[in-house]
């Protein structure tokens, strides 16, 4: 890897304010690693090279001229094959789309980047749809953790979590219903955060409507702060956006003195590796001895999984509803099942899963009055064989009986972060999941900036695999 290719966008910005690295040769260096990389990970389903270069030359000029047209000028970034991009086709993951186009409209999030100065190399892999944890699709295959090519990036933004751990790119885009973003990010060793529902917009709406979070994903949580002051802002085509910000996002200290964490490391219900619980408990030490106040309590929920499933199969009915049978036979047989699942509830089914949903956000208010953010493990297991829904042998049959920690928060609407805490036995990452109060974001990332800083591992390094 370059010397170029490890650095972070924070440093990136300085070498283009004291013009020791041009934009141009940053951009290059990042398309080199593409060329390289991305044939063994499949990371990028797409990449515009030459977009890109007149991007990294428009940028080059202003930088000379010492006017920078935004926060992210010159800075490489990925944008998730869900989510609309002028000039770049956004086809899903699914050979239901179309690849004619036109793609002539950005979505808010690739609008608020370019407008930042981002140089947009091109879209990072998905699920069909978005619709499971791991990233394999009919289209464009399946999407390899970069730590170790046999096991799954995870999903569903894992082309931007494996783009993030090689940085094949600085800065990408990842979107989470159900955990979309943490875990990819627990299982390449990255950091992501799901922000609180409603800051950052989304338009077309998500038909996973109000599960679905827009948020960065990067490999310093400083770099995802700064992605934040980016997108993090309204636009009027949301029509279920919650809450607009109207102060700017900050870069959080390195202090913790007096932070009331509470401490699940199972939640009450979640059977958790035992190499993954150990490096979890190691992580919040790291805490305690940054001045935090720990208490180990769940936050007294049972395992919502049942509710999320009736809103996850409604919201894949409706993806699926106006298809054609011939398209409906092209889609992920996973998908379709669900999809089929969601056209069998009953408005009562739907109704009620709404009103359980409002006892939960009800419920982890009253929890958050009592303590400013909950950590537990972010997965109970690490990374497992690539291209299988479940891991092998586990008797499990859907994706979200897996990941357990991370779909009650989309219910909730809380922000929601996965911050690398080192390597299990097994030599594969570990995320600790740090859930705020809904609208007390700086406070995540207030946890994950400061253990970050304070216990920095082996997660950071770039992974060596084979080429």
């Amino acid at each position: 890897m370059s010397e170029i290719g490890q650095l972070t966008a924070v440093q990136l910005l300085q070498h283009f304010r004291d013009k020791s690295l041009s934009p141009v040769e940053v951009t290059e260096d990042a398309l080199l690693r593409i060329e390289r990389y991305n044939p063994v990970v499949n990371a990028y389903c797409h990449v515009d090279p030459q977009g890109a270069l007149d991007a990294a030359r428009a940028s080059e000029q202003r930088w000379l001229k010492g006017e920078p047209c935004g926060a992210l000028d010159g800075v490489p970034a990925s944008i998730k094959d869900l989510t609309l991009t002028v000039g770049m086709p956004t086809r899903k993951g699914s050979r239901t789309s179309s690849a004619e186009g036109p793609w002539d409209v950005d979505a808010p999030f690739s609008a608020f980047m370019r407008k930042a100065g981002a140089v947009l190399l091109g879209k990072t892999t998905t699920p069909e749809f978005g619709w499971k944890g791991v990233t394999d699709n009919p289209l464009y295959g399946i999407t390899r953790n970069p730590w170790d090519t046999r096991t799954t990036a995870g999903g569903s933004s894992g082309g931007a979590a494996a783009a993030a751990a090689l940085n094949l790119g600085v800065l990408h885009q990842g979107s989470d219903a159900g955990g979309s973003i943490r875990i990819p990010c627990a299982f390449t060793g990255t950091f992501g955060i799901k922000p609180t529902f409603g800051y950052v917009p989304q338009w077309p709406a998500s038909s996973m409507t109000i599960l679905s979070h827009l948020g960065p994903m990067t490999r310093t949580v400083e770099d995802s702060v700064l992605m934040l002051q980016a997108v993090a802002r309204p636009d009027a085509r949301d029509g279920l956006i919650g809450a607009p910000r109207t102060t700017p996002w900050l870069i959080p200290g390195t202090d913790l003195k007096g932070l009331r964490v509470a401490h699940s490391p199972t939640f009450g219900y979640v059977k958790v590796d035992p190499q993954v619980a150990q490096v979890v408990d190691r992580a919040v030490q790291g805490l305690v001895q940054l001045g935090a106040h720990v208490e180990q309590i769940d936050p007294g929920f049972s395992d919502p999984l049942e509710v999320f499933s009736t809103l996850w199969a409604a919201g894949a009915a409706r993806l699926t509803g106006t298809m054609s049978e011939a398209q409906r036979q092209l889609l992920d047989p996973g998908l379709l099942r669900i999809a089929q699942r969601g056209e069998r509830l009953s408005l009562d089914d739907f109704n009620a899963a709404l009103e359980a949903r409002a006892a939960l956000v009800a419920q982890m208010a009253a929890f958050h009055e009592h303590y400013d953010v909950l950590v537990s493990p972010m997965m109970p297991i690490t990374a497992f064989e690539a291209g299988h829904n479940v891991p092998p042998g586990s008797g499990m049959t859907e994706w979200m009986e897996w990941t357990p920690f991370t779909y009650p928060f989309n219910l909730t609407q809380q922000p929601a972060a996965s911050v690398p805490c080192g390597l299990a036995a097994n030599g594969l990452p570990v995320g600790l999941h740090v859930v705020g109060a809904r609208f007390a974001d700086e406070q995540v990332l207030r946890v994950c900036h400061a253990y970050a800083q304070a216990f920095p591992t082996a997660h950071l390094h770039t992974p060596k695999i084979p080429t």
